[in-house]
């Protein structure tokens, strides 16, 4: 059966499976067992597991991580709920120098089995301190693992995944991706952690994206092949590790990488892309690859600032256009003009929690 969820729902039932299955998995954070439930993604868990393995928490991240990392040492599965990255900045000391260090400081004898979930993206003027993505930040830090799925079906496979992971785990989510939806199977299954998908098949062209910037490339792509361009998009899905080898085949391929991320350009995951190609496919490349990101600037608040400040699907086909030896079109040429205000994905989007 071809069931249609959305992204937030297949994260509540991974959640739900998650703790049917196993009585040490428990769910912390700001606003969980709230009416919202941070997108509906914790609704109803509390009643059903009860305010002992579903609740609340003080906003004192760096102390709050510290009782996650605890428990996972002693054997619980902690799902942490952030609903913004930008307070992980708080718990960095924890992330870093405890969750991360264990397992090689104790000679691999004992790891920090712990998920970190963390919300990121704009909307409603979230501005510089609330919708930063600081996915690379992360990853640049050995014994964590980052993770950012983009489907509905690989939000529930690798957040199940990450649990059943004995390394800590940040699970990275952008907001705009909460209402979106597909098909997600209801048994309990597992999405590989370091393995990129191939969501789109093509030959001239490897859009190789991250998180909510996988959607503007499957919209470029469809707008390019109405042109003649057959463009393949690549959801990395996982950050670190990364799936080299999934990603290279790809780019090998085609000849043209457009590297995508949802994140700033300078020293960003987009920039370790390109630095992957030179390294593994320099011989196959055709033409210089390019980086298509956010501006090396604080995040825009205003929706105008927005409507200049984000890459969309129209900059992704303008940059394959000039890749090719074409010429840039308007969104309107492109057929791909967007109805909603710049710091809203669709009219249906309802909220920031």
């Amino acid at each position: 059966m071809n069931r249609q969820i959305s992204y937030g729902e297949a994260i509540r039932e991974a959640t739900d499976q998650l703790m049917a299955e196993n009585d040490r998995v428990y769910v912390m954070g700001l606003g969980v067992p709230d009416p919202k439930s941070v997108f509906g993604t914790t609704r109803d868990l509390s009643e059903k597991y009860g305010a002992k393995r579903v609740f609340d928490m003080p906003t004192s991240e760096n102390a709050m991580t510290g009782v996650g990392i605890g428990s996972a040492l002693l054997g619980m599965r902690p799902i942490m709920v952030h609903q913004r990255i930008d307070f992980l900045l708080l718990a960095f000391d924890q992330i870093v120098n405890n969750a991360a260090k264990w397992y090689s400081m104790f000679n691999g004898q004992q790891s920090v089995p712990m998920v970190i979930r963390a919300i990121v993206g704009r909307g409603w003027g979230q501005g510089p301190q609330h919708s930063q993505n600081l996915q690379a930040m992360f990853a640049h830090v050995p014994g964590l693992k980052v993770v950012a799925p983009a489907l509905p079906a690989d939000a529930k496979g690798m957040l199940i995944a990450a649990v059943h992971d004995n390394d800590p785990v940040l699970f990275i989510e952008h907001r705009w991706l909460h209402s979106t939806f597909g098909h997600v199977p209801e048994d309990m299954y597992e999405t590989p952690l370091g393995k990129a998908n191939v969501v789109r098949p093509g030959s001239d062209v490897s859009i190789v994206a991250t998180s909510f910037m996988v959607i503007e490339a499957l919209r470029a792509a469809e707008a390019l092949a109405h042109e003649g361009i057959d463009a393949e998009v690549v959801d990395v899905r996982s950050i670190r590790p990364i799936d080299v080898d999934g990603i290279m085949a790809s780019v090998r391929k085609t000849g043209r990488l457009i590297a995508c991320d949802a994140a700033w350009k300078t020293m960003g995951f987009a920039g370790e892309l390109i630095a992957l190609a030179a390294e593994h496919a320099f011989e196959e490349l055709r033409t210089p690859p390019v980086r298509v990101t956010l501006p090396d600037w604080h995040t825009a608040a205003s929706p105008i600032a927005a409507g200049f400040y984000y890459p969309t699907a129209v900059t992704i086909a303008n940059h394959v256009a000039l890749m090719l030896g074409k010429s840039e079109r308007d969104p309107e040429s492109w057929a791909l003009v967007r109805k909603a205000p710049a710091d809203q994905p669709d009219l249906s989007f309802i909220g920031p929690f």
